[in-house]
């Protein structure tokens, strides 16, 4: 896992009319945690920090330059505006190399599953414990060829070497069904219709 250096410029002060005047300003307001010591409060310049989380993903570990120290930060938490797509703050956790760190990583999966099926991801992320220098960006679960009515689950993932589970193993990770019937469709519909009280006209009769 790579790491982005980015300057980033102490804070003292808070607040939203702050935060505001931050992003205005084209920077991003964020705090690092971590290691006993007193959160450190940061602005970070917003497009080369949001190009970094763009490209490394959701556990993007960055070198900060803060006062000419460097502080190795994991990424935790993006608060986005949903509206206008802009990132108003970040969390991140102090680490140092070597160290192990819990993580959720993103899952995608491979393959094409059986004809006729339909591929269910139930747990979009998986919980391990690896090196805070080497975190996976995506763990990759394989579908190709499985049948309706099986899974895969969160211990049958091959994970990277010096990565380990730290969620329940029995967890299903990916659930196979089978696809319906166009009358299973059609009824399932009609069900769900009748329990929301819609009722449809009748056609109208035509004489000839």
């Amino acid at each position: 896992m790579s790491t982005e250096k980015i300057t980033a410029e102490l804070r003292t002060e808070f607040g939203k009319g702050f935060a505001r005047r931050t992003r205005a300003a084209g920077r991003i307001p964020a705090v690092i945690y971590g290691h006993g010591n007193d959160p450190i409060h940061v602005s970070l310049p917003g497009h080369e920090t949001m190009m970094a989380l763009r490209h490394h993903g959701l556990n993007a570990l960055l070198e900060l330059s803060i006062d000419g120290k460097v502080q190795l930060a994991l990424t935790k938490a993006v608060q986005v505006d949903n509206l206008r797509r802009q990132i108003e703050h970040i969390d991140f956790v102090a680490v140092v190399a070597g160290e192990k760190v819990t993580v959720d990583i993103p899952v995608v999966t491979t393959g094409e599953a059986a004809a006729g099926t339909i591929v269910t991801l139930e747990h979009t992320t998986l919980t391990v414990e690896a090196e805070a220098t080497h975190v996976p960006e995506s763990l990759e679960v394989s579908i190709e060829g499985l049948e309706a009515g099986e899974n895969v689950t969160a211990g049958a993932i091959t994970l990277p070497k010096g990565t380990t589970l730290a969620a329940d193993a029995e967890s299903v990770i990916v659930h196979i069904a089978a696809a319906p019937t166009a009358a299973q469709a059609e009824a399932d519909l009609a069900s769900a219709e009748a329990e929301a009280g819609i009722v449809h006209d009748a056609p109208e009769s035509t004489e000839a």
